[in-house]
C-alpha cells in the first residue's frame, strides 16, 4: 500500500482540487484507492460526496481503539474510490496528538487497510504541526502546490525547513505549480524559470480554471466535467508523473 498525500501551508492553492482528481484517476486505473479528508472543512468530502450529506465519525473513537478505521470509510460514486469523510473534531487532531503518548499515529490507523487498499490520498489542512509531522513521516510522496507567486514559494521554502528541522527526507516532497494563470507576468516569468524558482519541482502545471471552480456546483472530478479541458489533461499528467514516482 502506498501513500501519497496533498499538503500547503496556505490555503486556497489548489490542494484539495489535486488530491480528489488524482484519487480520482487513480481509482480510474483500477487501483483501489482511499481518500482521507482530514481537513476539518471538508472540502474533499464535498466533492466526493456532492449533493449527498454524508456525516464523518467522531476522531475520539479512532484515537481511543475503540472504532476500527474501516468503520469511517464511506463508499463513493465511483468504482475503486472511496474516502473517510472530514469531522468537524478534526480540527483537534494536533491537540490530541501532542498529548498522546500511545503509538497513535497516520501509519499504524492506515496499517489494517493494506489488503483491501492499493493507494490512499491524504489531504491535509494547510497548518504546520504534529499533524504535518507525522504526514511528512508516513507519506510515500507529498505533493505541494505553489501559486506562481512570491508568498507562496516563501511557503514553500518554510515547509522544506519544517521538514529539515524534524529531520525528515527532502526527497519525499514534490512541489508543482498550481492556479497557473499565463495572464500574469509574474506567473509567466516563474513558470519560464521554474527550474530555478521551484527547483527540484514536477513538470506538470496545473491552470487556474473555472471548470477546476465548478467541481464544488458538480460534486465531479474534472475529467468527468469536461475531459477535453487543459485542466483535466493537465490532472492526467501530473498523475503520470505521480505513478511513476512510486
Amino acid at each position: 500500500m502506498k501513500i501519497i498525500a496533498f499538503y500547503s501551508l496556505k490555503g486556497g492553492v489548489g490542494k484539495t482540487a489535486a488530491a480528489v482528481n488524482i484519487a480520482y484517476l487513480a481509482s480510474q486505473a483500477g487501483i483501489p484507492t482511499l481518500l482521507w479528508d482530514l481537513d476539518p472543512q471538508g472540502a474533499a468530502s464535498w466533492y466526493l460526496a456532492g449533493s449527498n450529506e454524508i456525516k464523518g465519525r467522531k476522531l475520539a473513537a479512532l484515537m481511543d481503539g475503540k472504532t476500527p478505521i474501516g468503520k469511517f470509510i464511506r463508499e463513493s460514486a465511483y468504482p475503486d474510490l472511496d474516502f473517510i469523510p472530514a469531522h468537524n473534531s478534526f480540527r483537534n487532531l494536533d491537540v490530541r496528538l501532542d498529548k498522546d503518548d500511545t503509538n497513535n499515529t497516520l501509519k499504524n490507523w492506515l496499517a489494517p487497510l493494506s489488503e483491501e487498499t492499493s493507494l490512499v490520498v491524504l489531504d491535509c489542512p494547510p497548518s504546520m504541526s504534529r499533524l504535518s509531522e507525522q504526514v511528512l513521516k508516513t507519506a510515500d510522496g507529498v505533493f505541494v502546490p505553489v501559486v506562481p507567486t512570491w508568498l507562496a514559494l516563501n511557503s514553500w521554502h518554510q515547509l522544506q525547513a519544517f521538514a529539515k528541522d524534524k529531520k525528515l527526507k527532502p526527497g519525499r516532497l514534490h512541489p508543482f505549480f498550481s492556479m497557473v494563470d499565463r495572464r500574469k507576468n509574474l506567473h509567466r516569468e516563474m513558470v519560464i524559470n521554474r527550474k530555478k524558482h521551484l527547483e527540484g519541482g514536477m513538470n506538470t502545471l496545473i491552470p487556474n480554471a473555472s471548470v477546476v471552480e465548478k467541481m464544488g456546483e458538480s460534486g465531479q472530478p474534472v475529467e468527468l466535467m469536461d475531459r477535453s479541458s487543459a485542466a483535466a489533461d493537465a490532472y492526467r499528467r501530473l498523475w503520470k508523473e505521480i505513478r511513476k514516482l512510486l
